[in-house]
């Protein structure tokens, strides 16, 4: 059990169906992102820590994911609770993951609420609206299930 719960520990998904306000950051490299640059697309915002173990443990599953998805209208932004930029960077590019990441901020919060607890992450839809909201580490079948069905049905198989 106690395998089984370090591998795969318990996450609770919640149905959130909300608007989610405007909100920006600035990526390590100076770049800013906001969500008005991701309409059209179905975003993971994934709340994380260098130092957290089920954030390190999802990171490879959300890559895999993203490297599936992205071309059918997916993307992730990785929102770090307490790290700055340039730590976020280099923990990146030492894993080699190339999905986006950026530090927290006031329109984070203000978006997505002050998140207390890492791993969580939210399953924005095309139009900007927080369809779930997900405490505790993703998996990959898990993603499948919340994320396919809002892709753009165009860009599906």
């Amino acid at each position: 059990m106690i395998a089984w719960l370090w591998f795969r520990p318990p996450a609770d998904v919640s149905e959130e169906n909300r608007p989610a306000p405007p909100w920006a950051v600035t990526l390590p490299d100076g770049r800013t992102l906001s969500s008005d640059d991701l309409k059209g697309r179905v975003v993971l915002v994934n709340f994380w820590a260098t130092w957290c173990p089920y954030c390190r443990k999802e990171k490879p599953v959300i890559d895999a994911f993203w490297q599936d998805y992205r071309d059918k209208g997916f993307e992730v932004i990785s929102i770090s609770v307490d790290d700055p930029p340039d730590k976020i960077a280099a923990w990146m590019q030492d894993k080699d993951y190339a999905f986006m990441a950026a530090p927290t901020n006031a329109t984070v919060v203000g978006a997505f609420g002050n998140v207390s607890s890492v791993p969580t992450s939210f399953i924005v839809d095309t139009e900007g609206r927080i369809r779930h909201k997900i405490a505790g580490q993703v998996h990959y079948p898990r993603l499948e299930k919340l994320v396919v069905p809002l892709l753009p049905r165009a860009q599906l198989p």
